[in-house]
């Protein structure tokens, strides 16, 4: 990211310099091999074992467990660095934290998060999020994965779709009902599942828009018998929890989207600057200038969202609006600022020469996943 560019929001020296570890790993280790991970549709395995082992997939988890013991908005700008350089690993950090070790840190038992987190922390194991159904996408209250308790476990069925890290997590956090379909969200309940539970499988793997590199596959639960021990949160209470998740979900998800903007925007001007046609750079033609000038302050403006999310649910205040709008407008400032960039860039815009129509591709994607464009906006009018 370009700091001549790029304006951050008031970080202390400790947020700044966890931030700048970040970011020169990931200009060093994830940028160059971001194109071909995403030619391949391979995902990110090695460098996911460095981050693991430089204790980037913990950042937010105390230190008692394993992690860093940094806050949220440290994480949060973290993942903005690892986003601009690569979508699909960002998607694999943001999954892993926000959307499984967190609910455990949050939800867990004190058995609980000594047992998951540490591994999770570490990077010894991936975690995945099992919600989305093919009949509970938008209406995540739609669950039809059922657990029926059996003595002292659950015996799920079912099955999950668009589950990302799924081929590679160890620790699964999911729903299911152990209600009746009457009870509606109140039947709903959370369940950590470990890789190798005899009737757990991932199925199909999605073949992707965007974010190729990060895995995304279908979960199937056939007679999986989980202990009763490995219920996350009390029953009935899985709805209401993971509301809670996705609202850090989506102030991850804003992030990322600040972070491929802010990249397509740095691209964008560097190549105003060095294309020359009517006699001088593309960069003094009044048209250049105005696109440019829209994208910074699209940025920027992203970034505040985002931030101020974090930092309301850091305060413990109210931030479900707050984070859903960091999601909406940041997902949808990403996708401007891609198309922007490639329309200033011509025709290179649209090569597989220039990283510009993978920003497009991945920054589409986060108009979607989390929550659609549209539901954010039901949930802040």
């Amino acid at each position: 990211m370009n700091d001549a560019v790029s304006i951050s929001t008031d970080l202390t020296p400790e947020q700044e310099e966890l931030r700048r570890a970040v970011r020169e790993f990931a200009q060093a280790e994830i940028k160059p091999a971001a194109a071909q991970l995403d030619e391949e549709s391979r995902f990110p395995l090695e460098i996911i074992r460095k981050m693991g082992e430089l204790g980037f997939l913990g950042i937010p988890i105390p230190e008692e467990y394993g992690g860093v013991g940094a806050d949220l908005l440290s994480y949060i700008a973290c993942l903005e660095e690892v986003s601009g350089c690569c979508g699909s690993t960002a998607l694999t950090l943001a999954s892993h934290t926000s959307l499984a070790s967190l609910p455990i840190l949050f939800f867990g038992t004190e058995e609980q998060k000594r047992r998951y987190l540490p591994d999770l922390a570490s990077g010894r194991k991936l975690g995945a999020f099992g919600l989305t159904e093919p009949q509970a996408g938008s209406d995540a209250g739609g669950t039809r994965t059922t657990a029926r308790r059996d003595g002292g476990h659950y015996v799920i069925d079912g099955s999950k779709i668009y589950i990302t890290n799924a081929s590679y997590a160890g620790v699964f956090v999911i729903t299911a009902r152990t209600g009746a379909p009457s009870e509606g969200t109140r039947g709903i309940s959370s369940f950590i599942v470990e890789k190798g539970t005899p009737g757990l499988a991932a199925g199909k793997k999605e073949d992707k828009l965007g974010l190729r590199a990060s895995d995304t596959a279908e979960l199937i639960f056939s007679d999986c018998r989980v202990p009763a021990d490995n219920r996350l949160g009390n029953e009935g209470e899985g709805f209401r929890n993971f509301m809670v998740t996705l609202d850090g979900g989506r102030i991850g998800i804003g992030a990322m989207g600040v972070g491929i903007a802010q990249a397509a925007l740095d691209f964008a001007a560097r190549y105003a600057k060095e294309r020359r046609a009517f006699g001088g750079p593309i960069a003094l033609l009044g048209a250049i200038q105005e696109k440019i000038a829209d994208m910074a302050t699209a940025v920027h403006a992203a970034r505040l969202l985002v931030h101020d999310a974090a930092r309301r649910r850091m305060a413990k205040r109210p931030h479900t609006r707050e984070a859903a709008m960091a999601k909406l407008f940041a997902s949808e400032t990403a996708v401007r600022a891609a198309k922007e960039a490639i329309q200033i860039l011509g025709g290179n815009g649209c090569s597989r020469e220039y990283p510009l129509e993978r920003y497009y591709r991945d920054a589409k994607l986060l108009e979607i996943g989390e929550g659609t464009s549209e539901i954010q906006r039901i949930l802040i009018s």
